[in-house]
């Protein structure tokens, strides 16, 4: 961890290379000197069909950050920041780029290493 989670519309795809795409947001996150590199996950969920902006089909980014409890508020925020800034100077004419964050709790966090 952490994941970074990127749900798209699909014609995001013909404005950007994918891989692109996730290295942006990779780059930030390991930037942010909050995670060590190697524990770093990002994934792109893309939408052709069933999915609304504003009541209608319109282009998208939004980011879902799950990260491991411990870090403060302004750190977080900051990440959120970074991370709107630069899908924004990659894709300046997409009118909706967001992210939240969410944090894991350790006492409930489980992978294959800890059974």
């Amino acid at each position: 961890m952490p994941h970074f989670v990127i749900d798209c519309s699909n014609d995001i795809l013909e404005m950007q290379d994918p891989k692109d795409v996730l290295l942006q947001v990779h780059n930030e996150a390991t930037n942010s000197g909050l995670f060590d590199e190697a524990d770093i996950k990002v994934r792109l969920n893309p939408f052709a069909d069933n999915y609304l902006v504003g009541g209608k089909e319109s282009s998208f980014i939004h980011v879902f950050a799950n990260i491991m409890e411990g870090r403060t508020t302004e750190q977080k925020a900051k990440l959120s920041k970074q991370i709107v800034r630069s899908l924004k100077l990659l894709f300046p004419n997409i009118p909706f780029i967001a992210i939240n964050i969410r944090d894991f709790e350790k006492a409930t966090y489980c992978n294959k290493t800890m059974v």
